[in-house]
């Protein structure tokens, strides 16, 4: 007999406790905000446009009445943003932080720190994000830290550098890497939060397709919008919807059965869609050695140390 489908009346309720998503202003980042906004939690949109953000948290409030939800501020391509958000929190403490902010397949880009814009943001500064976040998490009861990733992470490889040029750049190379280097860390997390006896888990997610905007913008920066709305259309036909694409780092998020080092992602039709299941992550994305690697790079990088109690 098969894993009993998974569906968001099956959620635990989260009143009393606060929730961060990155990259909440659409796609599966909204979608996730919405939920655990219905579910009772204090949501936090954390958001790079303000513009963006305020017509997201408009959104969300006129779809769920009462929800508690607020707009804050936070570029993931700029570690002083990301110090700016962590120096003044939206709460003093964080019962669920969602990693979920990113780009894909980018034009060669560089952040504001200059680090390759796919692994800069997808991955450095979510890395940065959860460790100055970290007292913030571990004053929760039961802390959780949700990294989505992408099954494009089985092409990636583990040959990290924060930039390796233009001349050097593979926009699909850089975005399959990054999405690796995303559940390299949530499982060194999970290693690291295990060893020193705390209760925060670490988890991962991944979407399948969906049909959100991530895949328009890359053709959208060069100057090819119309290619980007079909790319987006394309990816809802073949997938499902970005509320479907939601439901695996809801799942991670909320789910009671959820394991530190868990992998969920849709169970049908190749991974692409369907109700959201614990699956397995690549061999790559499970060698220990290369997660200890990284994190080291990502410290060195960034300048944040993760601090325990």
């Amino acid at each position: 007999m098969g894993e009993t489908p998974w569906r968001p009346e099956d959620a635990p309720r989260l009143d009393g406790r606060v929730a961060v998503v990155t990259g909440a202003n659409s796609g599966i980042g909204f979608q996730a905000a919405r939920l655990l906004a219905h579910l009772g939690a204090h949501t936090v949109l954390a958001c790079r446009s303000p513009e963006r953000g305020e017509r997201a948290l408009e959104r969300l409030r006129a779809q769920t009445p009462g929800a508690k939800a607020e707009l804050a501020l936070l570029d993931l391509a700029d570690l002083a943003s990301v110090r700016a958000f962590a120096e003044d929190p939206p709460a003093e403490r964080i019962d669920i932080l969602v990693n979920n902010a990113g780009v894909m397949a980018l034009p060669y880009r560089t952040t504001a720190d200059g680090f390759e814009m796919q692994f800069g943001t997808n991955h450095l500064g979510h890395f940065a994000l959860t460790g100055l976040l970290l007292p913030r998490l571990l004053a929760a009861r039961a802390p959780r830290v949700v990294t989505v990733s992408s099954e494009l992470h089985r092409i990636g490889h583990t040959r990290f550098t924060v930039d390796g040029g233009p001349d050097r750049y593979r926009r699909w190379d850089a975005y399959a890497g990054s999405k690796l280097a995303n559940l390299l860390f949530s499982g060194e997390l999970h290693r690291r939060a295990e060893r020193e006896g705390g209760a925060l888990l670490s988890a991962a997610a991944h979407p399948g397709m969906a049909g959100t905007d991530l895949a328009a913008a890359g053709p959208s920066l060069e100057g090819r919008p119309r290619l980007g709305s079909l790319l987006a259309g394309a990816a809802g036909t073949i997938g499902h919807s970005d509320l479907g694409g939601a439901l695996p780092t809801v799942r991670a998020a909320v789910d009671p059965d959820v394991r530190g080092g868990a992998y969920v992602g849709p169970r049908g039709f190749f991974g692409l869609r369907g109700a959201p299941r614990f699956c397995r992550p690549s061999t790559a994305a499970r060698d220990h050695a290369a997660a200890a690697r990284l994190w080291t790079l990502s410290e060195e990088a960034t300048g944040v140390v993760y601090t325990w109690p």
